[in-house]
């Protein structure tokens, strides 16, 4: 879940400062946290989900004027405890600058998923 040197990625695996974002943190199952977060993406016009698994879920993100591609994945790590811990990474597939529509897609995922989990608390 790393980044190429272009800045239209980001990662919460970077190293880096620009194409760093901080992981989501869940209050509750894997489980919930997939399914809430799969009903968020299917909400975005232009989404196509191509993989959901146990740990991990990627999402294509088709932009609708000139049709952009970017990548979006999630990686649930295993954990003993009701903190889920999200991994998350966006990229574009071509050119070199995205005017940060990475950066803000994820936090507003972000956002998305920690307000509307009911009988829950999140922080992220």
């Amino acid at each position: 879940m790393t980044c190429p040197k272009t800045p239209n990625c980001v990662s919460s695996h970077a190293k880096d400062e620009t194409h760093f974002i901080q992981p989501i943190v869940f209050i509750g199952t894997t489980q919930q946290a997939q399914r809430r977060l799969l009903e968020i993406l299917m909400e975005w016009e232009g989404t196509k989900i191509v993989v959901s698994q146990d740990n991990y879920i990627r999402a294509e993100f088709t932009s609708k004027i000139f049709r952009f591609v970017d990548d979006v994945e999630f990686y649930f790590p295993a954990t003993a405890t009701k903190e889920i811990t999200i991994h998350s990474r966006s990229a574009s597939r071509v050119g070199t600058s995205d005017f940060g529509v990475n950066r803000k897609r994820m936090e507003q995922i972000r956002g998305d998923l920690i307000k509307t989990i009911t009988g829950s608390s999140a922080a992220g």
